[in-house]
């Protein structure tokens, strides 16, 4: 496993500890197609939860934050993914549903800090 891979299972495995916490339902991890990955589908309050983690290592004195990484073209995949998700499960059309971007900094293995976007990304043009 390359080192990018082992930072980003570390980080996926502390965001899903982090949701868990927060009274969140793992329905899902790593939902597949050959457009993307979703790293964590969830739910929460009935609201379906879709969430992309974003681990880097902590820099200090740095401003780069990782989920600045979500970019437009991630965005649009984001967006399909959820799309077919919901039309696999048969979920109705009124079933609410969001996504969420959870950043992750890790100094070695240790999670330095975890940030939650609640909602990161909403209805606009990409």
């Amino acid at each position: 496993m390359s080192q990018n891979s082992q930072i980003g299972v570390i980080g996926e495995k502390a965001a899903a500890d982090f949701i868990v916490k927060h009274g969140f339902k793992i329905l899902v991890t790593n939902y597949r197609k050959p457009y993307g990955e979703m790293d964590i589908v969830a739910k929460k309050d009935r609201v379906i939860r879709f969430i992309e983690v974003k681990t880097s290592k902590y820099y200090p004195n740095s401003a780069f934050t990782p989920e600045i990484r979500v970019d437009a073209r991630k965005v649009r995949n984001l967006r399909k993914l959820c799309e077919t998700y919901l039309k696999e499960k048969r979920a109705s059309i009124d079933q609410p549903w969001q996504i969420d971007v959870i950043s992750v900094i890790l100094d070695g293995e240790s999670v330095q800090g975890i940030n939650f976007f609640e909602n990161a990304v909403f209805e606009r043009k990409y």
